[in-house]
């Protein structure tokens, strides 16, 4: 009886031993070495894991820094000081870069945009967007109202507002989801210094726009004529503004006869 107990506990003992020369062996040819610095930057990341850098994760971003494939200051929502402490990582001089907010192009609510009928249905612009007409609006350009962006976005930055999304800039950290997620690419980023910026993105006649909005633009060119900074152009019947060259004077603002170019406060 004892001699069987000390054979049974000898094959014990040579199978894990055995095992773990077995484990030992992968580790060593398995084993790859960790960057320090990855370990540091994901800890500097805010964690929110919402894919505005385009990485999957602040675990890949995080990668993509440590092996110098992506910018110290790839991450919009830590913005300025989590560039800083990353650059510190890195050991790199601190990139300064100016923080970016989402603005809508669109200012077509229930008051301004005319209606071809009222939508009732699934509050998702995506969905909206394949009604009968292309969503109730008769402007085929302008904000459906369904509120994606709004479910999207992480940071309580967008809300649906009298049928029209607005930003809330001072909430908005430039993840980009509301403008893929948009149908009628109708968000974009703008530096949070901007203080004008067109309303409006339709690319119909005047004559048609007139018809169906109150603030639309009309491609008349006023605004572009007056800019005194050339910040300004009218292309595919609609203005844009260039905010390098804009100098905030104001004068596209008090131009505009249709006022589709806003004052952002």
């Amino acid at each position: 009886m004892t001699y069987g107990i000390i054979i049974a506990t000898a094959v014990v003992a040579g199978v894990g031993i055995v095992i773990g020369l077995i484990l030992g062996l992968a580790d060593m040819k398995l084993h790859v070495d960790v960057d320090e610095r990855e370990a540091a930057i994901l800890e500097a990341l805010p964690g929110n894991n919402c894919g505005g850098c385009g990485f999957p994760g602040c675990s890949g971003c995080a990668a993509a820094i440590a092996k110098g494939e992506a910018a110290v200051n790839q991450c919009p929502v830590g913005g300025a000081p989590v560039a800083a402490a990353i650059s510190e990582i890195m050991g790199v001089a601190a990139v300064e870069t100016e923080r970016q907010v989402a603005f809508v192009h669109c200012n077509g609510d229930c008051e301004n945009a005319a209606q071809k009928y009222e939508y009732k249905g699934v509050s998702d612009c995506r969905l909206q967007a394949q009604a009968p007409g292309g969503g109730s609006k008769t402007c085929s350009y302008g904000c459906l109202g369904g509120g994606s962006c709004v479910q999207v976005c992480q940071f309580d930055a967008i809300h649906v507002v009298n049928g029209v999304a607005v930003v809330d800039k001072e909430n908005c950290k430039a993840c980009g989801k509301c403008i893929d997620i948009c149908p009628r690419h109708l968000i974009d980023l703008i530096p949070y210094s901007a203080q004008e910026s067109v309303a409006c993105k339709s690319q119909d006649m005047g004559k048609l726009v007139n018809g169906y909005c109150k603030v639309g633009c009309i491609a008349c060119h006023i605004c572009e004529k007056n800019c005194p900074a050339g910040a300004i152009t009218v292309e595919n019947n609609v203005a844009t503004i260039d905010q390098e060259k804009c100098t905030h004077c104001g004068t596209c603002v008090e131009k505009c006869p249709k006022k589709a170019i806003h004052k952002i406060s």
